[in-house]
């Protein structure tokens, strides 16, 4: 790698405005570094930036701050699948960073690392071959401009700024203190406080248990109810292997695949036989809650499994702070905040010192950033996907976006060795220029959301649908979210059928 790529050093301010890399990747979270890993083993003395709003590296894991956050993946599959995870199956916050802190330094990548930087606005350039990117420095508002041959969107599809609050009726009118999980301040004492958390996915319940050991008391107020699977945080397969000193990249394959194997089971039984995969996920909470709890109307959707994600409850932690009396569980509607709670539509009020809005986050497609192509704007709900991570019409650009019943890294992982094969097919071709375009007889093709709400609809999803590309009816322009096809199919991608155009 050639360093003045890395470290410019220019020898006025005028040469150092601009700096070109032959990569671009947004953002040093999860994906991000994954792809610099794999631009460092697949393709050498390929130059690249990776350009971060934050302050640090990790993403997620560094702008979440609410109490006990933590995966709901396992981190044999969350975790990389060329870094050995040796911890607990569901790990903390902390764990993650310290683990991507790990990669980063074992393979020399924080220093193509640029934190604090925004991106405002990216150009691509048909004349040059390139993307002009933009961006304003969050420490002190100086503006940069970098230039590349590719750019790789690795900023995850939510805003980590601010996360998704309904607007319900008499808001300011609560005495107390409101929050988001999203943005929570480093302030909030909730010692010996009544805690209202609205919401039953994920976050509320890492959020529930974490509280009450503190709390006076927490309610969780859902207007329907979650699947929730149960289980040790632990993984009795890794634990033998270790017990029988197998090495650990060896641990952690074999733990990863047999995941993998009983995930793709799991998954086709929801959708084969959903009313006995209910009854099993109802049978999990009843262990820990009993006979005598309203199963039926706290914990049973009215969806099918896996139609939205199913949350991993480690050791049963929510139940527990249930039976306990810490916390306790209201299926309700919201029909106005009032100074001392909120006002249910049965008439019911439930008094709290904090409300804890986990109602979800607001869908970003691309990074929010203003993009154009060739001094036309990008409207990328026009665009229809290639692989679900190229879009028509946009040149030398690839979006990391990860699964919804796997592990996001999965997929990382997937596009990473993707966009590699691409760029060597590129230099072997000869080509400055990929663009994904329908073929002939594709023009009328029957364009579908990019996600079938019919197989998967959490709200944020639903709420911007009409932002994201489309997809079509078969590939390579289907956005199949199937793990256990893709992992097969998207190494033998056919480069040279026609759907990319190489100039």
């Amino acid at each position: 790698m050639n360093e003045t790529l890395t470290r410019p050093q220019p020898a006025d301010a005028a040469a150092a405005a601009t700096e070109h890399f032959d990569v671009l990747i947004v953002g040093a979270g999860i994906s991000g570094v994954g792809g610099a890993y794999h631009l460092q083993q697949q393709c050498p003395g390929t130059s690249f930036v990776i350009l971060e709003n934050q302050a640090s590296f990790g993403g997620t894991w560094r702008t979440h701050r609410y109490p006990g956050i933590r995966s709901d993946s396992d981190l044999y599959t969350f975790g990389y699948r060329f870094k050995p995870w040796t911890g607990a199956p569901i790990a903390t916050a902390e764990e993650i960073l310290r683990y991507m802190s790990e990669v980063i330094e074992e393979n020399g990548i924080d220093r193509h690392i640029r934190y604090n930087h925004q991106i405002v606005s990216a150009s691509w350039s048909s004349a040059d071959r390139r993307w002009t990117v933009v961006a304003k420095r969050t420490d002190n508002e100086e503006v940069r401009t970098f230039t590349c041959g590719f750019l790789w969107m690795c900023q995850g599809y939510y805003r980590h700024e601010e996360g998704y609050t309904p607007e319900w009726k008499g808001m300011d009118r609560f005495e107390g203190r409101i929050v988001h999980p999203q943005t929570w301040p480093e302030d909030l004492d909730y010692t010996g406080k009544r805690v209202l958390v609205i919401g039953s996915g994920a976050t509320a319940a890492t959020i529930i248990p974490a509280m009450a050991s503190k709390a006076a008391h927490v309610t969780m107020l859902q207007r329907s109810p979650t699947f929730f699977i149960t289980g040790r945080n632990a993984n009795e397969l890794a634990d033998l292997l270790r017990q029988l000193k197998v090495p650990e990249e060896w641990t952690h394959e074999i733990v990863r695949r047999k995941i993998l194997h009983d995930q793709a089971i799991f998954a086709r039984r929801s959708r084969e036989e959903p009313e006995v995969v209910r009854k099993e996920l109802l049978a999990g909470v009843r262990q820990y809650l009993g006979e005598d709890f309203d199963i039926g109307t706290h914990f049973s959707p009215r969806y099918r499994p896996w139609r939205q994600r199913v949350a991993f409850i480690p050791d049963g932690d929510l139940f527990q702070g249930v039976r306990s009396g810490k916390a306790s569980v209201v299926t309700d509607e919201i029909d106005t905040f009032t100074e001392k709670g909120i006002l249910l539509k049965s008439g019911k009020e439930l008094e709290a010192d904090i409300i804890v809005t986990a109602t979800g986050f607001n869908l970003n497609v691309l990074g929010d950033v203003a993009f154009e192509v060739d001094g036309k704007p990008v409207d990328f709900a026009q665009t229809v996907g290639y692989l679900g991570t190229m879009f028509t019409g946009v040149p030398n650009m690839a979006w990391v976006f990860g699964y919804f019943r796997a592990s996001w890294t999965l997929r990382a992982d997937l596009i990473g060795d993707f966009v590699c094969r691409l760029l060597k097919h590129m230099e072997e071709k000869g080509a400055t220029m990929v663009t994904p375009a329908l073929r002939p007889e594709e023009r009328n093709m029957e364009l579908r959301p990019w996600v079938d709400p019919e197989d998967f609809n959490p709200g944020y999803l639903v709420r911007g649908m009409h932002l994201l590309p489309k997809q079509g009816d078969h590939e390579p322009w289907r956005h199949t979210q199937d793990y256990w096809s893709e992992k097969d199919d998207l190494p033998k991608v056919d480069l040279d059928d026609g759907a990319l155009r190489f100039e």
